[in-house]
């Protein structure tokens, strides 16, 4: 590993942590010959994903966009921001586990309504409001009915 300053390749390994699903290695290093300190991340190369959209256009997973969309939907709620990669690396995660590199946007939409429901029921709805393009309140109205009744 080279170090992230003055590019020397001596390096030692100060620190190691993996999360509990083990996705994501981070070392925390120092350089033998400028003794500063970095952090580097190691992920396993994992195959494409692609996602297939309503009209049927293909498209490659794209983690940030996800988390995006429940960013926005999780706006002014009592959830950090780790709450939200939680649930980003979950989703992500179980569609890796899949047998297909393929999956229907329609899958990862439900997943996300799954996930929300349990941690925000604000968030669920705001979601729910764009993802099954509701237009009048009558649709909310039949949402959150549909939420009472869990």
């Amino acid at each position: 590993m080279k170090c992230a300053y003055c590019e020397s390749r001596g390096t030692k390994v100060l620190d190691k942590r993996e999360p509990h699903d083990a996705s994501v290695t981070r070392r925390r290093r120092e350089c033998l010959r400028c003794k500063k300190r970095f952090t580097t991340y190691e992920r396993a190369e994992e195959f494409e994903l692609a996602v297939v959209k309503k009209d049927g256009r293909r498209e490659q997973f794209n983690r940030e966009k996800l988390k995006t969309g429940i960013m926005k939907a999780c706006e002014k709620r009592p959830i950090s921001v780790e709450q939200v990669d939680a649930v980003v690396d979950e989703i992500e995660s179980e569609l890796r586990r899949l047998d297909s590199q393929e999956v229907k946007s329609k899958y990862i939409g439900e997943l996300v309504m799954k996930k929300l429901r349990k941690l925000d029921k604000i968030a669920y709805i705001r979601f729910a409001a764009v993802y099954r393009e509701m237009e009048d309140l009558e649709d909310f109205e039949k949402e959150i009915k549909k939420l009472v009744k869990r």
